[in-house]
């Protein structure tokens, strides 16, 4: 048992010499609870039964074992208690040993002086309430920094938020020995119907708000939570049926009551002392912090999956909105590739085959990456799926005036802008007209002229026909103009449409320099996707090119978008 602040601290008197102790005894007994032993065993005896003394005056000359030796065999356990040493020798020797065992706080002779030996028993006092109560605040401390640490590695080691809730009931429950341990969730200031309790002797278990009431273990009342819950207070009361003591904490973060936790100790255990509230209070206030980064962590996490699932059908939406399947015709053969670098993209692509016989191709690029590009990817189709709906649908320069004047106004609100490239070919006369607003030039180029000049050895010659008439890109400009471009498609010729995803890909290339590494990464360009299509094996293949390009990014910087037209 500690000794007490603020009660008669106790002091023991050991001596052999029955008069000395009746004298010190009747010297100290109205300011000190005063317990005599006649040896130094008895005093051992004596302490192991007491438990520790504030104070301990012992004789050094005493038949069975020396003052210091007696007193040295009570450092270990007592540190805090005040050792004083009555003895009727003088020699150094007794002095030295005396500091040096036995930890003696005053050396002084027999016979004593009444006043000096109070004095000295009075500042002794005085020392032990300072000790003590220093003793007492580095425990807390280290008790408080112990469970604290408890607590955050319980909670570390917590997977989500629901087994953080079972996790704090199960350590606090432990921590501070309670019979039982509820933990309540609380949101918007009402209870949850979810329950998370921790019992002794067994693992804790997740329940129902009902099923916690019908357990056979104590359960404080709704109202009694409630009120610990609106007061933001801790409540403390003995069970009505006498059957043990509750302790209701709430646990609460920037005035938010994120949850209820009450403790239970059975009527044969001792209540918390105010020492173990204030502790508590403390672990409830970083189990609280915790609790609230668990549940905005939660809440984030599905909020991110909900807007996963919302953007996973805006892909599907906007997979919907390009074509599905591409006309088969006569003489012809068009392939489309495209693919977001998010779950939806800017990049578009058409291919429309006009009752009158014509085929209008395009592939168009809106700034920026995401929802917002993809919105005006959805815009730009549906008005240029409008504009080449008509029975006779005008030039492609006119549709791209069109489409300009239809979309500007939001562009420019909003700073962004559409590239494009616009194609009609007409199979009859084979002629391809074509507008340009901004983007990378179509190439054109003759399949049977590269296979001929690639076998005769003169790869370096081959080249292909870049279409360069061009404007500005959609929305800079209220009022769009440039010229139409045109050239013929002959069969064996092929025409090529891609976005800067494309061309702007990293791919690896052979070192040309000596010391320099055997290949470097290098962005493709359009003359790097000229030398990858010399190199395909005739017929095109958009897919296998594609996977050559993506092969090389392991992650997707833009959408890219490839559209071919080959004349057989």
């Amino acid at each position: 048992m500690a000794q007490g602040i603020g009660t008669k601290l106790r002091l023991m008197v050991v001596d052999d010499e029955p008069d000395n102790l009746d004298l010190l005894y009747r010297t100290f007994r109205r300011d000190f609870e005063v317990l005599q032993a006649e040896s130094a065993i008895a005093a051992l005896q004596m302490l192991e039964e007491q438990g520790e003394m504030a104070i301990i005056i012992s004789d050094q000359r005493m038949p069975e074992m020396l003052g210091t030796e007696f007193l040295s065999k009570t450092v270990d356990r007592y540190p805090d208690t005040i050792r004083i040493v009555l003895t009727g020798y003088t020699d150094v020797e007794d002095l030295v040993e005396a500091i040096n065992t036995g930890k003696v706080f005053k050396y002084i002779t027999k016979p004593w002086n009444p006043d000096q030996l109070k004095g000295v028993i009075q500042q002794a006092a005085e020392t032990y309430k300072v000790l003590k109560q220093r003793t007492n605040e580095l425990r807390r401390a280290l008790r408080r920094e112990s469970l604290f640490n408890t607590m955050t590695t319980a909670i570390r080691e917590s997977l989500d938020y629901h087994s953080m809730l079972q996790t704090t009931a199960d350590t606090l429950g432990r921590t501070f020995a309670a019979s039982c341990c509820t933990l309540h969730p609380v949101t918007d200031d009402r209870l949850s119907p979810e329950a998370f309790i921790y019992q002794e002797g067994s693992q804790g278990v997740q329940k129902t708000q009902d099923q916690a009431l019908q357990s056979p273990l104590p359960h404080p009342t709704d109202d009694f939570l409630m009120q610990a819950v609106v007061q933001r207070q801790i409540q403390t009361a003995p069970l009505p049926s006498g059957e043990g003591f509750q302790l209701v904490v709430p646990l609460t973060y920037q005035q938010e009551a994120l949850a209820v936790l009450s403790l239970y100790r059975r009527a044969i255990d001792q209540p918390w002392s105010p020492e173990d509230i204030e502790l508590i209070q403390g672990v409830a206030e970083q189990a609280a912090l915790a609790l609230s980064q668990a549940k905005l962590y939660q809440r984030t996490q599905e909020q991110a999956e909900q807007m996963r699932a919302e953007l996973a059908v805006a892909r599907q939406i906007q997979g919907n909105l390009l074509r599905q399947s591409l006309p088969d015709l006569d003489g012809m053969k068009v392939q489309a590739c495209c693919f977001p670098a998010r779950e939806v993209g800017g990049d578009f692509f058409e291919v429309y085959a006009h009752p009158q016989g014509d085929i209008w191709l395009a592939v168009g690029d809106v700034s920026g990456k995401g929802v917002p590009a993809a919105l005006f990817m959805a815009s730009a189709i549906s008005v240029l799926r409008r504009e080449l709906s008509q029975e006779s649908p005008p030039e492609p320069h006119l549709v791209m005036q069109n489409l300009n004047r239809s979309l500007s106004e939001d562009l420019v609100s909003t700073n962004c802008f559409i590239t494009m490239v616009l194609a009609r070919y007409s199979p009859s006369t084979c002629q391809l007209v074509y507008a340009n607003a901004g983007h990378i030039y179509p190439l054109v180029w003759s399949s049977r002229n590269v296979a001929a000049q690639l076998a005769a050895g003169e790869a370096s010659a081959v080249e292909p026909l870049y279409l360069k008439v061009r404007g500005v890109p959609l929305g800079i400009l209220p009022n769009w103009k440039a010229a139409s471009g045109n050239v013929a498609l002959n069969p064996g010729e092929v025409m090529l449409l891609t976005s800067d995803g494309i061309t702007e890909a990293t791919v690896a290339t052979a070192g040309g320099n000596v010391g320099t590494p055997q290949t470097v990464t290098a962005m493709l360009q359009q003359s790097g996707l000229w030398q990858m299509l010399m190199q395909e094996h005739a017929p095109l293949d958009l897919s296998h090119l594609l996977s050559r390009i993506r092969s090389h990014n392991t992650i997707q910087e833009d959408d890219q978008t490839i559209l071919s037209l080959e004349v057989l």
